[in-house]
């Protein structure tokens, strides 16, 4: 007895030891959960702290009031769930299965989605509806960051006020996404600090993200057994490999004690409630719409996730509009090791039993086997009498206005930082330069150094749709959509001053010069063009110092342009030319007055063909023309033994050069014009920036409106007249009889039938045209045929392929003429019929023929 005293002490001491030790943990828990709910609500933000019990639901319907006879019998349901789910899982935490809405009115969770599909292009793809939520709300953090909230108001209370905790994110997102057609489910899980915080800082901004490269097949070089022998080396290979050696060491040893540095200070803080933090995420099921796999969306981001992403820690239950799922497989590997499979009853406990599973893509020897089992599962359920379906939603039709939808961030303004980087978006028409999007890129984490910005645009007239801006080395480049004023594409610069760095591309299809690019400094010019038909693909152009300014009355502006000290031109090749009369390559040399031509190489030629010309002032002092000598030209013609050609050839080639010469002078100085135009425009455009508004956009076109409403006016002030200009039927016929006021029997007899022979007439004429139309195909067709039948044995298979297209066609156009002409001939005595009555009941001829 004493011994048994000993061991319920001790019993009893051990227990009470293991209560303290209990209530310690909890008490650290409760603390740290404190702390962390204290860090989240400091967590600085733009928009003001919002108090939800202020807000008006006096003109909510009275579905969000109070529940239906249903509704109270599914919560009934769910409650009697509960107490099996806690008896057989004492250790799981409770569900979240009813909690109250913004009227204090408990409703089940899968009625509070609510299926929609807006009528807005973007929100029927999945990115669209997650991007449009990500952005349209501002985030709420979970009162306690280790428990699910008390509360979920509906998505139409969550839109009108634009804010929100992770479960109403995740209960509009699916709403959206079921409504266009998606297999998608709201989860109620675990997850990462960084992905319930909306930390992103140690993300790399989705626009950053370089897609994967597809490794190219190395191209084997031909070795050449004949190839000349390099010059032997003989400098010392083991002391040039020991420097080269020291210096890998040395640089690898500096980037990975650089590379430990930033991991250090990248990586994140210890996170006490690992593990414990509740958040809401979406999960959409392969299938539908043709997902290939299934994938989670983080709605805080809008970004998708794989299912074996290790931020996503667990899963307690997911829900859609139709069902509640509680997940009863182990997470101890996080989501890696789930199974989405939500017909399986083992790894996923039903609510309502009896209503309609899900059935996933399953592979084609199982599925038979699968669904015949499903089958008997569901009869076997329906015989116990446990089948209930979901009631519908109590939700209100949920609804995006298109200013709304337009505008999208709350205050129409919203900030991301990212690792190194910082993204911040806008509305359109909110900023007056139609800025919508700008990305600052930094060269350290603090965010202090900037080292690129990125900015996007829309709606500008100029077209300019984006601009990149280098704060090392200072330069700008500008991207425009098709449409520009001068087909610009792309504008790299300094600054937008003539005479310095320039590089412009152009849309060439546009242009008829077929310029793609034009490269220019002080001193140099370089053209690219593409199709043209002279096959030129490159212009160069080098200039000289520009002289004294010359200020002279009547002058031309360009006096003082920098002279042009060199052209050079390259060209294609022209196949329809002998390759060393196609020429590659020319040079003029203003200053020295040469000019040098160099020929496309000859197949099985390693040396072109070449023509140098030394041009004199074509008149000496006297005024006589000089003659041109063999000295004046040098020729190098590849491989060729013949003669050279005559002196009146090569002098009918220099004068072509030279008018050559002065033609691309003028080209070159319109070059000048057009870039100093170019910058000109750019300057203006930048400095009074416009927007363009389309015609159907009213609310912000002013013009437009101002149409609509005075169309709108001249419709009201002609419609009283209207009816007096519709046409009069009898009036040809009045007019014969000068009708005016009043008709006598007669005339209104002459009248009736003046009318009715002249439709009859009409009717028999056209059946008539029919009629002609008709033999005329039939006679065309017996000609076609007995032609077939004379020609048949002559005729290739593609001739009579042809025939019987064109017979079979015939056919048709008779069989159509066949019935137009039978429907004429019924429905003719109808229209007569018709039109005489008519006549009686119209109210002139109605006195006269009413008995008639």
């Amino acid at each position: 007895g004493g011994r048994m005293e000993v061991l319920e002490e001790k019993e009893e001491e051990e227990q009470r030891e293991e209560e303290l030790k209990a209530l310690e943990i909890s008490a650290k828990l409760q603390d740290s959960e404190t702390k962390v709910s204290m860090e989240q609500i400091c967590i600085p933000s733009d928009v003001p702290d919002f108090d939800w019990t202020c807000i008006d639901t006096s003109q909510l319907p009275s579905s969000y009031k109070t529940n239906s006879l249903k509704e109270k019998k599914l919560l009934h349901i769910a409650d009697h769930f509960l107490q099996q789910y806690a008896h057989l899982c004492p250790d799981r935490k409770p569900l979240f299965l009813h909690p109250v809405n913004e009227c204090g009115v408990e409703k089940f969770v899968s009625t509070t989605v609510r299926p929609t599909l807006l009528p807005y292009m973007e929100l029927y793809h999945w990115d669209g509806c997650a991007s449009f939520v990500s952005d349209y709300l501002t985030v709420e953090p979970l009162k306690s960051p280790i428990t699910p909230p008390s509360s979920l108001y509906s998505p139409t209370t969550i839109l009108k006020y634009q804010r929100g905790n992770c479960f109403d994110f995740s209960v509009l997102l699916c709403s959206m996404l079921i409504g266009a057609g998606y297999d998608a489910y709201c989860v109620h899980g675990y997850a990462t600090r960084e992905i319930c915080t909306l930390d992103e800082t140690l993300e790399l901004c989705p626009l950053l993200r370089k897609p994967q490269e597809v490794p190219k097949e190395g191209m084997k070089k031909s070795s050449n057994k004949y190839r000349v022998k390099p010059p032997p080396d003989l400098h010392s290979k083991f002391e040039l490999q020991q420097e080269a050696k020291k210096k890998a060491e040395t640089e690898a040893a500096q980037k990975n004690k650089e590379r430990e540095e930033e991991k250090e200070l990248e990586k994140p803080r210890r996170d006490p409630l690992y593990g414990l933090r509740v958040h809401a995420w979406v999960l959409v099921l392969s299938g539908k719409r043709e997902v290939p796999e299934t994938f989670f969306i983080n709605p805080f981001t809008g970004n998708s996730h794989s299912t074996m992403d290790e931020h996503f820690l667990g899963i307690e239950s997911v829900w859609n509009h139709r069902n509640y799922w509680v997940n009863m497989q182990d997470c101890w590997n996080g989501c890696k090791d789930l199974i989405f499979d939500l017909g399986d009853a083992i790894r996923w406990e039903i609510v309502l039993s009896g209503s309609n599973k899900p059935l996933q893509l399953l592979p084609d020897a199982e599925e038979e086997k699968e669904l015949s089992d499903r089958d008997m599962d569901d009869m076997q359920e329906k015989e116990e009498d446990m089948s209930f379906d979901m009631p519908p939603s109590w939700v209100a039709p949920i609804q995006i206005s298109p200013r709304e939808f337009e505008t999208r961030c709350s205050q129409g303004r919203k900030v991301i930082l990212y690792r190194k980087a910082k993204l911040e978006k806008w509305a359109p028409y909110l900023n007056g330069n139609g800025l919508v999007k700008r990305l600052t890129i930094y060269a350290d984490l603090d965010c202090t150094e900037v080292v690129e910005v990125r900015e996007w645009f829309k709606n500008r007239e100029d077209m300019l749709d984006m601009r990149e801006v280098n704060k090392q080395t200072q330069l700008t480049t500008d991207y425009f959509s098709p449409g520009h004023l001068l087909n610009l594409k792309a504008h790299t610069y300094t600054s937008l001053e003539p005479e310095t760095e320039h590089t412009m591309e152009f849309y060439n299809e546009a242009r008829v010069d077929g310029l793609q690019k034009r490269v220019e400094n002080a001193n140099e010019m370089t053209e690219y063009f593409v199709g043209r038909d002279d096959f030129l693909h490159v212009r160069h152009m080098e200039f000289g110092k520009r002289g004294k300014k010359i200020h002279l009355a009547g002058t031309r502006t360009d006096i003082n342009s920098q002279p042009i000290v060199q052209i050079k031109e390259r060209f294609h090749r022209n196949l329809e030319k002998p390759a060393d009369e196609d020429v590659a390559e020319r040079i003029f040399l203003i200053t020295e007055e040469t000019i040098h031509l160099t020929y496309h190489l000859k197949d099985k030629y390693i040396t072109a063909s070449k023509k140098d010309f030394f041009r004199a002032s074509e008149r000496d002092r006297k005024g006589n023309e000089i003659v041109m000598t063999p000295e004046m030209c040098i020729t190098y013609q590849a491989g060729s033994s013949e003669k050279e050609k005559k002196l009146l050839h090569l002098y009918k080639l220099l004068q072509e050069l030279t008018e050559e010469e002065k033609r691309l002078k003028q080209q070159v100085r319109q070059s000048e014009a057009e870039v100093l135009n170019i910058l000109k425009i750019r300057e203006n455009e930048e400095t009074a920036v416009k927007l363009s508004v389309s015609i159907y956009n009213t609310e912000r076109n002013e013009k437009r409106r101002q149409q609509n409403e005075a169309m709108k006016n001249t419709m009201e002030d002609e419609l009283p007249g209207q009816e007096e200009q519709d046409l009069d039927y009898l009036a040809p016929y009045l007019i014969q009889i000068g009708y005016r006021e009043k008709m006598t029997k007669g005339q209104a007899l002459r009248v009736r039938d003046d009318c009715l022979t002249d439709f009859k007439r009409r009717l028999i004429d056209k059946a008539n045209i029919i009629q002609a139309r008709f033999e005329k195909a039939a006679e065309e067709l017996q000609k076609k045929d007995q032609w077939f039948q004379e020609e048949k044995n002559q005729l290739s298979a593609e001739e009579e392929d042809d025939f019987l297209a064109r017979y079979s066609e015939t056919m048709f156009h008779i069989h159509i003429l066949a019935l137009r002409l039978n429907r004429e001939k019924q429905t003719a005595p109808q229209k007569y019929l018709a039109l005489e009555e008519k006549l009686r009941k119209d109210p002139r001829l109605a006195e006269h023929l009413g008995h008639a």
